[in-house]
């Protein structure tokens, strides 16, 4: 079962910064370009992007130099006191207050070491595919600074809240704060071993999903097999058999999973009206005229999909019609994947019904955009349609997990990300 410990971590001093980390702390490195990382870097030189982004675009492997001038950076931080190493071993309680759709919500995690197993073999469980590029990219510089310099973002079950009890600050003033694009970040320091200790013993018993991170998640377990291959076998408590976790329960109110929808843009010379019939073989398609797109794909409408077609400026619901089918398409996939939305939409309804009728063979071009106005948008700048789907579940994302299985390409959209830069965990 999962082991959960404290961690000595590399941090931005507090009595060099102050309390206030807003301009050292920066989005996850993999939603940056090169335009947010000088912005980054305007606000302070020490912005943790500076090591965490050494080369743009991010998710591409870039020269080995640029990996180890992030290190000389990194050590250059360490010697001057920029940051410094965590006297013992502690848990960084995590809070997120942010606002959606006029609702305050507050996400409660923690950050924690976990020791790495490898997927299938244990209780840390995948929910999507990862790909070779920026797992490349993460194990170069991981290499070069012996670090991991941002957590990986993992999902528990707590329906009781015992861990997040046992880990309320209540009227305690926070050690950190910093705020992000809208977001208040709050980290309490905890150093009492009892408690590291009782949270350890409650988290030990609870499978652990990975919402965010999985390349980071490879990576590390990447780093460990090539230092067992360069050192031989490691001590069980060598800190390359860990990774640094951002932990949430799945219960907590703030636990905001938010849809990504998809702009069909390029769909060779089909029309918009062979598109719609094609998907019409599956859907049963209602004119919803005055429908707010986002009130639209709310989790408790009562269709399955809404749908905006530019060439019309008209906008959809839509219910599925033929559920069954996956049960014969893709046999081969777990139960709970083939009752996913996204799994009819891909495999049924693009797959089937539009690439193989009116394009022929030929796959269409998917845009795929998180705000459901900007996904119109995009489909008025392409002459396309927008699917604008509704939000996967925690329920649907840990039944699909449990069952050994993935889920579509960007099934899931956590908000707000985890900040990088409140924690750093060393690996030597």
């Amino acid at each position: 079962m999962p082991e959960i410990t404290g961690l000595r971590a590399l941090r931005y001093s507090i009595q060099r910064f102050g309390q206030d980390f807003s301009n050292l702390i920066a989005p996850p490195y993999d939603v940056l370009d090169e335009a947010d990382k000088a912005a980054l870097l305007r606000r302070s030189e020490y912005n943790i992007v500076a090591v965490d982004l050494p080369h743009v675009p991010p998710k591409t492997a870039g020269p080995d130099e640029v990996y180890a001038e992030a290190a000389r950076r990194l050590d250059t931080w360490r010697s001057s006191g920029v940051v410094i190493r965590e006297e013992q071993p502690a848990l960084y309680v995590y809070h997120q207050r942010y606002t959606w759709n006029g609702k305050p919500f507050t996400r409660r995690k923690f950050f924690a070491r976990m020791r790495l197993e490898a997927f299938g073999t244990g209780t840390v469980f995948p929910h999507e595919q990862t790909f070779g590029g920026p797992k490349e990219d993460r194990f170069k510089l991981m290499q070069a600074t012996q670090c991991q310099l941002s957590a990986v973002f993992g999902l528990y079950s707590d329906p009781a809240n015992a861990v997040s009890e046992l880990l309320d600050p209540r009227d305690r003033a926070p050690d950190i704060t910093a705020t992000m694009e809208d977001v208040e970040n709050r980290i309490w320091i905890v150093t009492d071993p009892q408690v590291i200790d009782a949270v350890g013993s409650l988290m030990r018993d609870r499978p652990v999903y990975i919402a965010d991170g999985h390349h980071r998640y490879g990576t590390a377990l990447n780093y460990r097999e090539w230092l067992t291959a360069k050192h031989g076998p490691l001590p069980l408590d060598h800190d390359a058999n860990f990774v640094l976790v951002g932990f949430c329960a799945m219960e907590d109110p703030g636990a905001v999973i938010l849809p990504t929808h998809r702009v069909l843009a390029d769909v060779g010379g089909a029309t918009p009206a062979d598109v719609l019939a094609a998907l019409g073989q599956g859907l049963e398609l209602t004119p919803a005229p005055g429908l707010d797109p986002e009130a639209a794909v709310a989790s408790d409408a009562p269709h399955d999909l809404a749908i905006y077609v530019a060439s019309e400026d008209k906008l959809y619901t839509a219910r599925f019609t033929q559920r069954d089918v996956l049960d014969t398409l893709a046999s081969d996939r777990s139960k709970p994947w083939r009752q996913l939305d996204l799994a009819y939409l891909h495999r049924y309804l693009i797959d089937e019904l539009l690439t193989k009728g009116p394009l022929k063979g030929r796959e269409p071009g998917i845009h795929y955009i998180k705000a459901a106005d900007d996904a119109i948008q995009d489909a008025k700048a392409t002459g396309g349609i927008a699917l604008l789907t509704k939000p996967c579940s925690m329920a649907e994302l840990k039944a699909v997990s449990d069952a050994g299985d993935l889920m579509p390409q960007k099934s899931t959209y956590f908000y707000p990300k985890l900040a990088t830069g409140f924690v750093i965990n060393p690996l030597a």
